[in-house]
């Protein structure tokens, strides 16, 4: 092959410039995303090796100091790669990654890089923090294809040519900066793979200078031994299967460790699940409910990674979406099973029995797990839900077995609770006073919005409250929650709302039945007025303080949702709701009394429309002309500064 020069791809190149030019404070994590990539690659290996003796090796990873030539080698006899596969990987970063990559380096401090070099798989492109140069040498187990060497000093380019290496594996050689020589000493190396990559599963293993006793040579009768220094092969990790220890062995430090190792991010874990199953389908696991939020959980090709699948202790795959629901796809973790085939595919695990018996385990103990820290601890509980409560909310919607379980889990604001503070549904069903039946919930865009909403006046006054949605996904949860326990589910504004006891039933009966005779005329007019958007006009039992309200039907889809869907461009059919009226409300009044006078005036139609847009405006939601609706806003104030001026006799 001729030696080609190569442009980074625009992406890459920003990533390196960001590596290069920006001084993080902890450079150490450029060793760690080396080793990883390693391990990854013997992974492979080693898989494949099942089926293919010939790759079969004494998997190792070796770091390789030269002070003289002021270069670090880390060397591993992995899979390997080819030219092609150089060119994707090293050249080349998938866009999602490198631009939310980007994005998230600018919003944070820099303290904080080594979390987002981690999640976002451009590890290793962080040895150019410590590298002036950079040196790969690669040969695919395996393939007839040469050997690649891949050079780049990371300054827009990089050339790549054949290699004469003949053996599997890859080779990383880092020609470091003037001012990063502190990685040249065994012991600054030493630390850092103890602190990162402890439990990477093969050896790592470096020369290093140890002192030994000499040898006494015959008739020597000294007491002081002599010592000597001998250049000696180390193994720096520990190399234990953290999730095959016993339990009360494993320090706090450690399982931190482990779960950083795994995500490749910062930060302690909320709860670390770690135990072993017996009976129908033996396993292992060491699960990890993080604490906060990876920044990649919605990048599909990250997602998908969190949980590592083992069969006796040889790495599978972490590519297996059967062994945890969507929803769940935060925990991180491995699970190690006994009765898997070791010659297993990605295919063949598809819809394998022994798969979903592991499934089903692990989805009621991270519930369980769930469930104990809300019972016990419910302010760590309240932290974890705010980070993560929407995953738990599509586990509600679509784990059809596990909903109930789920239920328990939710947590929402409410109208009777200060802005934050959140409350289960159980909280809420416990508190309601004897004479309410239902639960009650109202869906809309934000607190700010909704709690001023004129659907909540009668719950005000009867001392309900009413659960606050505000997240998308809440209308499609509730759809599924007809009921929690023995209460219903109803919004507050869809569907006929009686709040009224028994007792005031009879006592307004007579009063509404005199209102609609009074009032049967302007209600029908309004309804013409208003017919291409409204599909009835009625007096309400929801309101006290407001002229009017919308009203949906007890199944159609919420206001806030329509103006989501219509944000996406999904097409929405034409959705008339029902227009209430306060009866008592003095608008109402003076419709009525300007109807009798003249049913013919113009000004009837606009005060219509007006509360029509008014309706609209107390929601949310937007109004079809603003402008002519601020011109009439402003004729009405003209009329009543007016009549203001003239009552006062000036």
């Amino acid at each position: 092959m001729t030696k080609e020069t190569r442009k980074f791809e625009a992406q890459t190149q920003k990533v390196l410039d960001l590596m290069i030019h920006s001084l993080y404070s902890n450079k150490d994590i450029f060793l760690r995303e080396l080793i990883a990539n390693a391990a990854d690659a013997i992974d492979k290996a080693r898989f494949h090796s099942l089926s293919h003796k010939d790759m079969a090796q004494d998997w190792i990873i070796r770091i390789e100091p030269d002070k003289k030539r002021k270069t670090i080698k880390i060397m591993d006899n992995g899979i390997g790669m080819t030219h092609d596969e150089v060119v994707k990987n090293i050249g080349t970063i998938a866009q999602s990654g490198t631009k939310g990559f980007i994005e998230e380096l600018s919003k944070k401090d820099q303290k904080n890089a080594p979390e987002l070099i981690g999640q976002f798989g451009v590890g290793f492109y962080s040895a150019f923090m410590v590298s002036d140069n950079i040196e790969i040498e690669t040969k695919k187990g395996g393939s007839s294809e040469p050997a690649v060497k891949w050079v780049s000093r990371g300054e827009g380019e990089y050339t790549i040519d054949d290699s004469t290496r003949t053996e599997q594996g890859t080779t990383v050689t880092l020609y470091l900066k003037k001012d990063e020589e502190k990685y040249l000493e065994t012991w600054k190396l030493k630390e850092i793979v103890k602190k990162y990559s402890d439990f990477i599963e093969y050896p790592i293993k470096m020369k290093d200078m140890v002192k030994e006793p000499k040898k006494k040579e015959e008739g020597d009768k000294s007491e002081k031994p002599e010592y000597i220094d001998v250049e000696k092969d180390e193994i720096l990790n520990s190399q234990k299967a953290i999730w095959l220890r016993n339990q009360k062995e494993i320090t706090e430090e450690e399982y931190k460790q482990f779960f950083n190792h795994l995500s490749r991010s910062g930060g302690d874990p909320l709860k670390t699940i770690h135990y072993s199953a017996e009976g129908t389908s033996e396993f292992k696991a060491l699960l990890f409910i993080p604490s906060k939020n990876p920044v990649t959980v919605f990048m599909p090709d990250t997602r998908k990674k969190n949980l590592h699948l083992y069969i006796r202790r040889i790495f599978i795959t972490d590519e297996c979406p059967d062994l945890l629901p969507e929803y769940l796809r935060f925990v991180d973790g491995v699970v190690d099973s006994n009765d898997l085939p070791l010659n297993v595919s990605r295919e063949t695990l598809q819809d394998n029995p022994t798969l979903d018996k592991i499934e089903k385990n692990l989805i009621k103990k991270i519930i369980a797990t769930l469930t104990q820290i809300k019972e016990s601890e419910k302010e760590k509980y309240t932290s974890f839900f705010k980070e993560f409560g929407r995953y738990i909310k599509e586990g509600v919607h679509s784990d059809y077995e596990n909903k109930d379980k789920l239920q328990d889990l939710l947590l929402f604001e409410s109208m009777k609770n200060e802005p934050g503070k959140l409350i289960s549904l159980k909280e809420y069903s416990d508190a309601m006073p004897k004479e309410q039946k239902d639960i009650y919930y109202i869906v809309g865009e934000s607190r700010r919005i909704i709690e001023n909403s004129p659907h909540l006046e009668m719950f005000k006054a009867k001392g309900f409250d009413v659960i606050f949605m505000t997240e998308p996904i809440d209308e499609f949860v509730v759809m599924n929650m007809f009921k929690y326990g023995e209460k219903g589910m109803r919004a507050v504004g869809k569907g006929e709302i009686d709040l009224d006891t028994e007792e005031e039933k009879k006592q307004n009966k007579e009063k509404e039945e005199q209102a609609k005779k009074e009032y049967s005329s302007l209600l029908e007019f309004i309804q013409k007025k208003l017919d291409e958007n409204v599909n009835e006009v009625r007096f309400s039992k929801r309101l006290i303080d407001s002229a009017c309200c919308l009203v949906g039907g007890a199944y159609d889809q919420s206001p806030y949702m329509e103006r989501i869907m219509k944000s996406m461009n999904q097409a929405m059919p034409k959705n008339k709701r029902v227009l209430e009226l306060n009866q008592n409300h003095p608008l109402v009044s003076a419709m009525k009394k300007l109807y009798e006078v003249n049913s013919n005036d113009p000004k009837l139609g606009e005060f219509a429309e007006l509360l029509y847009d008014q309706a609209l405006l107390a929601e949310g939601s937007p109004i079809s002309n603003p402008m002519q609706f601020a011109k009439r806003v402003a004729n009405l104030m003209v009329l009543d500064a007016n009549n203001a001026i003239g009552s006062s006799g000036k």
